[in-house]
């Protein structure tokens, strides 16, 4: 016959989860099994594996620290006009990637066109001197591939994959496009018209404009501080003749990279490189020209007013780090503890703790020769003081007091086992190769970046936030409805606030004069 058993009683004595009395009915012959597991749980709860597991799942398994992954090493070769072309192995799939860069991006653009590179890659594969756009399509279709275009700061890129029996088809269209665009005035005015869509709408989104103002309060004065996508007023100026002379200028075989990814071997690569590339001729245009800066902007402080807002978009930092910078290691290890993936300290506090928001973030932006650290978060408008507030103490914490042991390991434990993901398919694979090349990092950086992080102690990684974090003099942007904290605003000292429709990222001060038709 069956009898009840009560779990509390089998349990008695232990911590419970819950109060109260849980029945379960169940065969006889089972409870002196249950009665003879939970017995034995309390032999092993004399091990630390085995109080883990007594603990009816409260805590986490464990698990042993992340594997290092360790990318193959790439072949290379520089051909006889100066075009570097390098080769990676990986035959599990039938695909082959090819990504050319060029080592000119939107930090190129001249100071009174931003937006010229972004415009040049988006009309790359919009017709040549041989294909028309709809025949380049059709092309890659047949091949069973996609494109992908674009400019980033300190390059820009074009990348096809295609099925690797299309290898010789994907070579001949990345040349084409690459060093034959056509420019054609009608392709141009169509992009000229999305671009100009996508930033009137993109002028009314607060998370746009915070990013954007961030970026030129903390690069002021570099060739970063302003949009990769231009202004209004610089892409309706843009024409056949900017875009050629930017493309005659940086497009170079000398000036460009290119990466073989998939199912392809080194010599297969670099004969058809040579067939495609080889007739590429260097032109001497007396070298890149030294790439530009934009205006110094004094304020530190920007509020846009968006009265309609019922949000405050806030961010928070400093001016960083180039890329190639030995405090690269000790930094990222700082921005995963104070807002990177998984848990950091802004999300605990704003989110975890007070509720102010549904995220928080920090980034590191590094580039060819400056850089940015910015902790991001929103909140509802009546909570933006407060909310800054909040990140204002976060940051002077992570100044103030040592991060701890287990901070550390945990960053390092994301920051290595999270690096595997970065190289799952071949077209990122070749962007890590290439962007490793173009910032004059060594070919086994990626391999090597395990053991650099697993060596930081706790002061190495303290020694740099205090050199290049700045508690008392942060760029702060607050987009919002100005007017329900213009009061607390004042105690931040000197901020400029800008009516959202004056708002200009080609102007030295983010502003350009009210017309009577935008005056409220």
């Amino acid at each position: 016959m069956d009898e009840p058993v009560k779990i509390r009683d089998l349990f008695a004595g232990r911590k419970q989860p819950a109060p109260g009395v849980f029945l379960l009915r169940v065969p006889a012959a089972l409870t002196v099994a249950i009665v003879f597991l939970a017995l034995s749980g309390t032999v092993l709860a004399q091990t630390p594996a085995g109080a883990i597991a007594s603990e009816l799942g409260q805590f986490p398994p464990l698990v042993p620290p992340p594997k290092a992954y360790v990318l193959p090493a790439p072949a290379v070769r520089t051909l006889a006009n100066g075009l570097k072309v390098v080769v990676i192995e990986r035959h599990d799939l039938p695909l082959v990637t090819l990504r050319m860069v060029v080592k000119a991006g939107a930090e190129a653009d001249p100071p009174d066109a931003p937006g010229t590179a972004q415009l040049v890659t988006a009309l790359l594969n919009q017709g040549t001197a041989h294909r028309s756009a709809e025949q380049i399509a059709k092309a890659i279709d047949r091949a069973g591939g996609d494109i992908d275009t674009g400019a980033d700061w300190d390059s820009s890129y074009a990348s096809l994959s295609v099925l690797s029996n299309h290898t010789a088809t994907a070579f001949d269209l990345l040349s084409d496009i690459m060093l034959h665009p056509s420019f054609a005035p009608a392709e141009i005015e169509r992009k000229r018209r999305q671009t100009l869509s996508a930033l009137e709408v993109a002028y009314q989104d607060p998370g746009y404009l915070a990013d954007t103002a961030f970026d030129d309060l903390a690069f002021s004065g570099t060739p970063y501080g302003h949009p990769q996508d231009g202004t209004m007023e610089s892409v309706r100026r843009l024409d056949s003749a900017d875009l050629k002379s930017f493309h005659s200028r940086y497009y170079r075989p000398g000036n460009s990279i290119l990466a073989a990814v998939g199912d392809i071997t080194p010599e297969e690569a670099f004969a058809l490189a040579e067939r495609f590339f080889g007739n590429w001729e260097p032109k001497n245009v007396g070298g890149a020209t030294p790439a530009t800066s934009s205006p110094a902007v004094a304020t530190r402080i920007v509020a846009i007013d968006k009265p309609d807002a019922v949000q405050t978009q806030i961010r928070v930092g400093d001016a960083g780090i180039p890329r190639a910078s030995g405090d690269y290691y000790a930094l990222t290890v700082a921005n995963q503890i104070l807002g990177g993936a998984a848990a950091n300290r802004l999300f605990s506090a704003l989110r975890t703790r007070r509720g102010l928001t549904y995220g928080a973030s920090s980034e590191l932006n590094c580039y060819q020769s400056a850089g940015s650290w910015e902790a991001k978060s929103f909140t509802r408008t009546p909570e933006t003081f407060k909310t800054l507030k909040v990140i204002l103490d976060q940051r002077r914490e992570l100044y103030d007091h040592s991060i701890t042991e287990n901070e550390l390991a945990t960053a390092q434990s994301y920051l290595i086992g999270h690096l595997a993901l970065e190289f799952e398919a071949s077209d990122s694979v070749a962007e890590q190769v290439l962007d490793l090349m173009v910032r004059g990092l060594p070919l086994d950086y990626w391999n090597t970046f395990p053991a650099k992080i697993r060596a930081l102690t706790v002061q190495d990684v303290q020694a740099a936030i205090r050199r290049h974090l700045d508690p008392e003099h942060p760029f702060i942007v607050l987009v919002g409805n100005i007017s329900e904290f213009k009061k607390d605003l004042k105690k931040l000292g000197a901020a400029r606030i800008i009516p959202i429709a004056s708002v200009d990222f080609g102007s030295a001060n983010l502003e350009r004069p009210l017309k009577p038709a935008d005056k409220p």
